[in-house]
């Protein structure tokens, strides 16, 4: 146990609450057990169980993120508004990236979009950078789309490339493909495949790379770009490793109860544990829910890269391997 990492992270922890704070956001705290959740295939939740003897046994989850109860919080009319606090994943790799058990944090700006939010998040790691004697991290980062990154490092024109069997074909040219098991992904499961195994490992790590505009047809809750196959979204890396997700907010009621009600189904047929439709959620966009731009860091990373530890668990107490044994 690392107790001098340990003050390293609270210096680090307070900077970014003093950054928030000087700027006027709202330092928020919202739950980490909820009743229900925003559905989302990609990412396996605990469940517990809640016994009252007023409220009888029901379900709760532990929040992926805090975004559920925060963009209650947006619509409520709070602003600006920014929370340091744990979230959980289930089904988590352990070990030098992730532990199921970690830190967020998580800010939304009113009336900004996400290439503002970049600009915010620029603004934060020049003052982070320089009170850990990290230049390297000074803004400005590297940005490179999508689109790019495809080209570069696949030769695949993302844009051009948009039925399942044209990534298949491109599979094959990569040497990628099992058949027939590859063969029978749909395009988001095949995108996927292509960028964690070939595009990701040959992203530039030398300083923070923004890597912008990701394609529409990977769901989430960012608005799509007019006229193009691209959703206003970002993800930052350093060193090789996500540590930052950002969306311009989707605000439509519509697309948003559409992402719903395909991602829960996916969820039903994919999950053992498939949490309740938060429909409280769903009806504050048909509440004039505030055009806003949002952001989800990783503390855990963050502090990795300010210190240059290389491994989550040295960053951590108690890390999940530690205490299962491996």
């Amino acid at each position: 146990m690392d107790f001098q990492l340990a003050r390293e992270r609270g210096k680090i922890i307070n900077s970014v609450r003093g950054f928030f704070i000087d700027r006027e956001y709202l330092e928020v705290d919202t739950p980490v057990l909820s009743a229900a959740l925003i559905p989302e295939a990609p990412i396996e939740v605990f469940e517990t169980i809640l016994r009252s003897d007023r409220l009888g046994s029901r379900s709760f989850y532990m929040v992926p993120s805090p975004e559920v109860h925060m963009k209650k919080l947006l619509a409520a009319g709070s602003g600006n508004i920014f929370q340091i606090g744990k979230s959980f994943r289930n089904l988590e790799q352990t070990g030098r990236q992730h532990n199921p058990e970690f830190t967020m944090l998580e800010w939304y700006t009113v009336e900004a979009d996400y290439m503002q939010s970049a600009e915010l998040t620029e603004e934060l790691f020049g003052v982070l950078a320089k009170q850990a004697g990290r230049p390297e991290l000074s803004p400005p980062f590297r940005r490179l789309s999508v689109q790019e990154a495809f080209m570069e490092f696949s030769g695949i024109d993302l844009e051009k490339t948009q039925s399942p069997r044209q990534l298949v074909e491109e599979c094959e040219r990569l040497g990628m493909l099992q058949v027939p098991t590859d063969s029978r992904m749909n395009w988001e499961d095949l995108y996927h495949r292509i960028f964690l195994t070939w595009v990701e490992p040959r992203l530039p790590a030398d300083i923070p790379l923004l890597l912008y505009d990701y394609p529409r047809r990977i769901p989430c809750l960012a608005r799509d770009i007019p006229g193009t196959p691209w959703k206003e979204r970002w993800e930052l890396y350093i060193d090789g490793i996500e540590i930052a997700n950002c969306y311009s907010e989707e605000t439509d009621p519509a697309r948003v109860e559409d992402f719903f009600i395909r991602e829960n189904a996916k969820k039903i047929a994919s999950s053992a544990v498939v949490p309740d439709m938060d429909q409280e959620f769903l009806n504050i966009f048909h509440q004039g829910y505030p055009r806003s731009s949002g952001v989800a860091l990783g503390i855990d990373r963050l502090v990795m890269a300010l210190t240059g530890v290389k491994s989550i668990e040295g960053v951590i107490f108690f890390p999940i391997s530690d205490i299962v044994g491996g």
